[in-house]
């Protein structure tokens, strides 16, 4: 039996919402700075070297970075959560720890509880060091495990992001 699309595309309905705009996250986590973009290219041996230090696979080469008058970083980026794109930014400071992550929008029907900021909050002070892993220095949330496992895949790889291009390349 074949089933009409109009049925099908009823039957499954889309939880979109954009919570935050990119200029109102830039506002909201760099108040007060001048942010100037500093969109990159990694060239094939920069996401090599990123791919291997981050152990995060990753086929996107163009990155949306801004520089912070204060000498951080924001960085806009996109992970699947199971099935949609989660599209979120992080706010570094100028040694390379993690000083905020919002959720600029979320498609799934479930798993919404990243957004809690509880659950954002042990991201904070993270550096390259740290290997941010789940289930060991980041907590699971019971009902959005694959969000929850990309998002911190994620935010792992922009730690080695910085570390490897960013600040190399600060550092001349």
């Amino acid at each position: 039996m074949l089933v009409p699309l109009t049925y099908l595309a009823a039957a499954a309905p889309v939880h979109a919402a954009v919570y935050l705009t990119v200029a109102q996250a830039q506002t909201l986590m760099f108040a007060g700075a001048t942010l100037t973009p500093d969109f990159r290219q990694l060239s094939a041996e920069q996401r090599q070297a990123v791919e291997q230090d981050s152990g995060v696979h990753s086929s996107a080469n163009e990155l949306q970075i801004w520089r912070a008058s204060d000498g951080g970083w924001f960085i806009l980026d996109q992970v699947i959560g199971k099935h949609s794109p989660i599209r979120y930014a992080v706010a570094l400071d100028a040694q390379g720890a993690l000083r905020q992550i919002e959720i600029l929008e979320y498609s799934e029907s479930y798993g919404g509880e990243v957004r809690l900021p509880a659950w954002r909050k042990q991201f904070v002070g993270k550096r390259r060091a740290d290997r941010v892993e789940l289930d060991q220095n980041i907590r699971n949330i019971s009902g959005a495990t694959l969000s929850c496992g990309h998002l911190t895949q994620g935010v792992r790889r922009l730690l080695s992001i910085h570390a490897l291009v960013l600040a190399a390349d600060a550092n001349g």
